[in-house]
C-alpha cells in the first residue's frame, strides 16, 4: 500500500511508482479489479487520486500459457537477467501462427525461460522485434516488463540500430541511398506486402554497397523503420531482388542451395535496459551466407 502525495490520474500515478511493471500491464491490472483506493477495487484507469488517497495493488501469480514450451536448440549471443539475444536460424518462425503451433522461437524461449510468458503479449511474449522465417541473425528478447518497455522504446525512437547483410541481383547506380516509401498489405496477394503511394506505414531503409560482383551486389542495409518484410519489398521496388527470395524475386539462387532470402540480421546495437550501457550483437553470417558470398566471390 502506498499513500498518495499529489493529485493524478491513477494509471498514471502506477506507472511512475511501480517500475517495473509496464503501463499497459498496469492498465489491465487495473480493469481486472488488481487495485485497490481506499480499500475498494477501482476498475478506472482515468480516476483522479488526490494526495492522502491509499492504493494497493495486487500481482497474481502467473498463469500457465496456452503455447506449450518445446525445448529447440537456440544459440544464445548474449544473455542476463534482463533480455536475451539468438542467432535466429532460416526456418525458424519467430512466434506461433497457423501451421506452426510449437515449432516456433517463442515455444523455445518459454521452454528456456518460463517466466517470460508474462511479458508482452500472450502470443508473441517478451516479443519486441522480427524476423522473417528465413531471414537469419540477431534478435532481442526482453525477460522482464522493464526490459520490455526500454527496447519498445528504443525502438520508436529509432535509438537501437539494426544492421543487415543482404545479396541481391543486379548492381545499384550509386554506391550508397535511402529508399523512403510507404509499405502495406499488397492489394492481392494477402501473403505480401507492397510499396504504395498513399495509406500503409512509412518506411525507410538506409543503404550501401559493400562489394559487386558481375550481375549480384553485397549490401549493408540499416533499418530506421521495422516494417513486415521491408527490406525485400524495398529491394524489389528498386528493381534489385535478394537473391533466393521467391515471394519479392524470381528465386535466383545463384547456384547455391539456399533456405531462403539471402538476408543476415547482422548486427543488433542497443542500450542495456537496465545499465543503460550500450550493448552490441553481432551475428555469424550463417554457412549458406558464406558460401554465397565464396561462389560469387564478394567479400565483405
Amino acid at each position: 500500500m502506498q499513500a498518495v502525495q499529489e493529485s493524478d490520474r491513477l494509471d498514471r500515478w502506477l506507472g511512475s511508482n511501480v517500475a517495473d511493471l509496464s503501463r499497459s500491464r498496469l492498465q489491465t491490472l487495473i480493469a481486472t479489479g488488481q487495485v485497490r483506493l481506499n480499500d475498494r477495487i477501482c476498475t478506472s484507469k482515468k480516476q483522479v487520486i488526490i494526495p492522502g488517497d491509499r492504493v494497493t495493488i495486487e500481482i497474481p501469480e502467473p498463469q500457465p500459457t496456452d503455447i506449450e514450451p518445446n525445448p529447440i536448440s537456440l544459440d544464445v549471443l548474449y544473455e542476463d537477467d534482463s533480455l536475451i539475444i539468438i542467432n535466429k536460424p532460416a526456418g525458424l518462425v519467430v512466434h506461433p501462427a497457423p501451421g506452426h503451433s510449437n515449432d516456433t522461437l517463442v515455444n523455445a524461449l518459454i521452454a528456456r525461460c518460463p517466466h517470460i510468458a508474462e511479458i508482452g503479449g500472450e502470443l508473441r511474449p517478451g516479443i519486441v522485434h522480427r524476423l522473417d522465417k528465413d531471414t537469419t541473425g540477431a534478435i532481442a528478447v526482453a525477460k522482464t516488463d522493464i526490459a520490455y518497455r526500454s527496447l519498445q522504446a528504443q525502438l520508436k525512437a529509432k535509438t537501437a540500430q539494426r544492421e543487415y547483410l543482404g545479396v541481391v541481383c543486379g548492381v545499384p547506380k550509386t554506391e550508397s541511398g535511402t529508399v523512403d516509401r510507404r509499405i502495406a498489405r499488397h492489394p492481392r496477394d494477402r501473403k505480401k506486402m507492397a510499396v504504395v503511394e498513399t495509406g500503409g506505414r512509412n518506411a525507410i531503409t538506409h543503404w550501401q554497397v559493400r562489394d559487386r560482383a558481375g550481375n549480384y551486389t553485397l549490401i549493408h542495409f540499416r533499418l530506421e523503420t521495422g516494417r513486415t518484410h521491408q527490406i525485400r519489398v524495398h529491394c524489389a521496388s528498386l528493381g534489385l531482388p535478394l537473391v533466393g527470395d521467391r515471394v519479392y524475386g524470381s528465386g535466383n539462387s545463384a547456384g547455391v542451395n539456399l533456405p531462403g532470402q539471402a538476408l543476415h540480421a547482422w548486427k543488433l546495437t542497443l542500450q542495456h535496459p537496465v545499465s543503460g550501457e550500450e550493448l552490441q550483437a553481432i551475428a555469424p553470417l550463417p554457412a549458406a551466407f558464406e558460401k554465397l558470398l565464396a561462389k560469387l566471390q564478394l567479400s565483405w
